[in-house]
Parts: structure tokens; sequence; C-alpha cells
């Protein structure tokens, strides 16, 4: 099944369509704060500076909800090399925030921390930066829309994210749904927000031309019509702030070749193959994806919830943040509260795999072959969908927590 067929021409009515993560206030292209750490391993399997062993333990240390010291972690994929980091602890979210990102910038940005954090208090966070984009390869990547989806599996993967809860706004609404779709076996549940069908559904041929000779001529220069696809009525600094990002996150050229691929993008047919449980999101007044495009994207996805937010802000860390979050949250909730089902024996191992026994002590600690307790440990990991014994005393920490 393809992942999504490449459109030209047509158009109904709409604004621009476009969504950056977040206005940048302050940082340049590949500069990290003092208190960012990064980390680059030796090489691993996924390449030069790839961890060689995923863990989400070792990223908790630096990102406890609440905290803004977020490892930055590299892992290669086959679209380039791609930066990522991990935080909070629970079951694994995977996000996706759309056209253009820069990873440690973006948690110093308007409410978008504080969405991170909020979310981290349930799940790990699981962010990246796209190819090209932030503090990723821009060298070599590969931009379509098929190597964007290799880069969110490769780093689903690095994480050591068996199986994981997406999380996709605007063009990475298309991204996470064509995921869902074509990996249902790693999806658990899927939330969208401010996304569409069709990117050719966002404006007329002509004005999609235009906005991307637009970005080619006046990237980063504050253009306040840029600033106003996303924000109604941006202030001096909202603009200002706007073109700083656009600066640090992506050249034109990739941001321009970015907004092509979502354009171009038409997901329509892959929507019916979600089997996911799946949440759409959308601002009525949207002034970046008209509303009627968002519930095109709920009537096609088979079983899924229409959450109509009020606003009319594009991007969903603008205005009325928690609005998004809290049914966010709630639904993800939904999947994690009823959670996987361990036995008593299952329950008890895992607590002294989080106490840091290995398979031969809990063997002696419970008076059974090394083999059984090996087994035990592997249909923990299989049951809660990870891979680490980090991730398993993840677990049992935040069951403990809910308590």
């Amino acid at each position: 099944m393809p992942l999504a067929e490449t459109t030209e021409g047509g158009g109904g009515q709409g604004q621009l369509g476009l969504t950056p993560d977040e206005p940048i206030r302050r940082g340049h292209a590949h500069s990290v704060p003092d208190r960012v750490v990064v980390v680059q391993r030796p090489e691993g399997p996924g390449g030069p500076g790839a961890p060689t062993t995923p863990t989400f333990a070792a990223d908790e240390a630096c990102c406890q909800a609440g905290a803004v010291r977020p490892r930055v972690r590299y892992t290669g994929t086959p679209a380039g090399r791609v930066a990522w980091s991990a935080s909070g602890t629970g079951p694994a979210l995977l996000c996706d925030s759309g056209w253009i990102t820069h990873l440690v910038a973006q948690r110093e940005l308007g409410a978008f921390g504080d969405v991170v954090d909020r979310l981290a208090e349930r799940f790990t966070v699981i962010r990246y930066d796209k190819p090209g984009c932030g503090l990723s390869d821009r060298d070599r990547f590969d931009l379509t829309f098929e190597g964007q989806v290799a880069a969110a599996m490769a780093v689903a993967d690095a994480a050591g994210a068996g199986r994981f809860r997406l999380f996709g706004a605007s063009q990475g609404g298309q991204l996470a749904a064509a995921i869902a779709a074509r990996h249902p076996e790693r999806v658990e549940a899927l939330v969208l927000y401010g996304t569409c069908a069709s990117g050719r559904d966002l404006a007329p041929a002509a004005v999609r031309d235009s906005v991307v000779a637009l970005v080619r001529a006046h990237w980063g220069l504050g253009l306040r019509a840029l600033a106003e696809a996303f924000v109604t009525d941006p202030s001096p600094e909202e603009v200002a702030a706007f073109a700083r990002f656009q600066r640090d996150s992506a050249s034109a050229d990739v941001a321009a070749r970015l907004l092509e691929v979502y354009y171009g993008t038409d997901i329509r047919g892959v929507l019916p193959s979600v089997r996911a449980r799946t949440l759409v999101l959308h601002r009525e007044g949207d002034t970046g994806t008209p509303f009627e495009l968002g519930r095109e994207v709920a009537a096609l996805v088979p079983g899924a919830t229409l959450v109509p937010l009020s606003g009319s802000s594009h991007l969903y860390y603008h205005g009325d943040w928690r609005s998004v979050v809290e049914p966010l949250l709630e639904f993800l909730g939904e999947d994690a509260e009823r959670g996987p089902r361990l036995t008593a024996r299952e329950l008890e191992v895992a607590e002294l795999v989080a106490q840091g026994l290995t398979n031969q002590s809990v063997a002696r600690r419970l008076g059974v072959a090394p083999r059984t307790a090996e087994s035990h440990v592997e249909n923990i990991r299989r049951k809660l969908g990870v891979r680490s014994r980090a991730q398993v005393a993840a677990w049992v920490a935040e069951r403990r927590r809910d308590r």
C-alpha cells in the first residue's frame, strides 16, 4: 500500500496552510543553550553519532517533566542523520509538530515548552528535527514524504519504542496518519491536529505556487503575511520572532521544498486503512487550515472522533493551548489506563527488574530457573511494547504514581 499520492493542480478555498513549530526568541542555527546536553555517541547501528543502545532512562535523568535540559541524540535514518530527544516517563508518545523544526529552541517558544511538559507528566514524549531542519544534518537528506516517514520510524526505533502513541500537527498529521496506516502493529492511538487529507485543498494552485515563491524570496525577513498564516493578527514581536525562527530552523530552499511536499501530498486513499483509535482536533476558525478539511480527515478514518475547538490560531501552542492538550491527554489516557495486562507473577518480576536485578538475580529471588525468569521478562517486554529493561522500570514507576 503506498503511503500517499502526489497530486497536482486544483484546490478549494483556504489560507496558506503552513505550520512551523514556533517563533524563536533566541539562539542561532545549530546553537544550543548551556543547559542543554547534546549527546553524540560512538558509531552504532544507526550510523555515526547514533545511540549504541536505545534507552529512555538516560534521557529521563535530564528530562523529567518540568525540566528544560533535553538530551539531544542522533540516529542514522534513510533520510539522513536526525536529532531527537525524549522527555518524561510512561508510554511512548511520538510527536511531529509540523512543517519546520528546531528541537532545542522549541522549548523556549511561547507555550510549546508548557505543552511538552504537560504531555511528559503522563508519557515519554519523543520529538525530533525533520531531515534538513534544526539540529539534524543539513548536508545530506531526503525531504520526500516517504523519506520523512522513514526518518520518523527510525527515531522510534532508536528510542526503543516498540509500540507508541502518535501525535501529528498540520503537515505532521499527514505523516502520522500514514505511519498509523502502514504500521498498525506499532501505533496504539493516533491524535491529529489542524491537518488535511490533501495539501492541494489548502489553496488554489496559483496561490500555492506564489506562497512557495514567497518563502524562497523572503525567508527569515519578517514578512507579516507568513506570520499571519499561523497566528491571527500577530504583534510586531511575534512577526520578528517568527522570522528568527525561520532563519534558525531551515534554509529557504528546505522550507520551500517541505511546503511543496505538503501541498503535493494526498492521503485520502490512506486514511481508511488506519486501524488505531483516532482523535481529530481542529480549531473552528483555523487561519491556516479550514475546519472543513479537518472534518474530512475525521470522516475518512474509521471510527475517528472529531473534537471542534474554539479559536483561530493554526498553532496548537498559541492561544488557549490547554484546550488542545487536555482532550489529547484524556483520549490517550483512556488507552493508557486500560494498559497492558500483566499476570501477578509478571508484575512481581517487573518490580524486581525496576530494582535493577538481572535475570539470574530474579531467578534466585523467586526460586525459579533462569530460563523461566528470562521468559517472564520477555513476556513483559512484549506486552508493554518496549525493548529495554530501563523502559520496564519506567513503566513500573509510572504505575506506582498512578496508584
